[in-house]
């Protein structure tokens, strides 16, 4: 597989870069800025639809997103996120994960050990990305995982065995850097870190989170790169101020 040889190849190496986009518009822009994965994030339950959680998504949603992405993307490999209840069983699980490559996705990834999902996808053809520690879809609270020594090791031995099924990535979500480094030393596959320290393979973000859309949104592993927040009001003010005044339209942008 194309997709899992390239990004298996930077393990080690080269840092991977991974952010999420739902439309279009940034789906073109992440693909002219050269990241090495876009990922449909079932994150847009929050992000796009203003749910508290991941827990409302569908499949419709899914697919009507990734569509819209991959609208947009030429050359960045395109990531599925298989939403909750989405994989419930085999026969959902290689249906949706299809549903999501017809639809242009290039992989899919799945939340938690779950080794008979992970292995009928990957003997259909499917490359799938793992996803340990954090898993928003069954947490019933977002915090930090693998603090005490027993979550830890259940942390570590569930992503050995999503390892050992062959999947070509695995997100390490908001779990302590020392276990993400111990992670991400013994298992094959490239870890892409979020929450989870400088030591993983590569990093995601939500495209919304680093680019400042939401002040109140600021978790500690959160850098936000501008603040997009402002920059809007700043515009929208600025153009109400001109509607009002009259100075919107001017001659420069009128037709005759």
């Amino acid at each position: 597989m194309e997709l899992e040889d390239k990004i298996k190849q930077k393990k080690g190496k080269d840092k991977i870069v991974m952010l999420t986009a739902y439309d279009y518009q940034m789906a073109k822009i992440l693909d002219e800025a050269l990241l090495d994965l876009i990922l449909v994030g079932d994150s847009l339950g929050m992000v796009f639809q203003g749910y508290k959680d991941t827990k409302s998504i569908t499949m419709e949603y899914m697919v009507y997103h990734t569509r819209a992405v991959a609208r947009g993307v030429r050359n960045t490999p395109i990531i599925g996120d298989m939403p909750i209840h989405s994989y419930d069983t085999l026969e959902m699980a290689l249906e949706n994960a299809r549903r999501f490559l017809e639809a242009g996705a290039n992989g899919v990834k799945i939340e938690g050990n779950k080794p008979e999902i992970i292995k009928v996808l990957l003997d259909a053809g499917i490359p799938v990305m793992g996803h340990g520690g954090l898993l928003p879809q069954t947490a019933e609270v977002y915090r930090v995982r693998g603090k005490t020594p027993e979550e830890a090791e259940r942390i570590f031995q569930d992503t050995l065995e999503i390892d050992k099924y062959g999947v070509f990535s695995i997100v390490l979500e908001c779990i302590p850097e020392s276990l993400a480094k111990k992670i991400t030393e013994k298992v094959k596959a490239p870890t892409i870190g979020i929450g989870a320290g400088k030591f993983c393979d590569g990093q995601v973000l939500v495209i919304n989170d680093m680019l400042g859309l939401d002040e109140s949104f600021a978790p500690k592993y959160l850098k936000k790169y501008t603040n997009l927040n402002k920059i809007i009001k700043d515009a929208v003010e600025r153009f109400t101020e001109e509607v009002r005044s009259g100075a919107y339209p001017d001659e420069e942008h009128i037709y005759h």
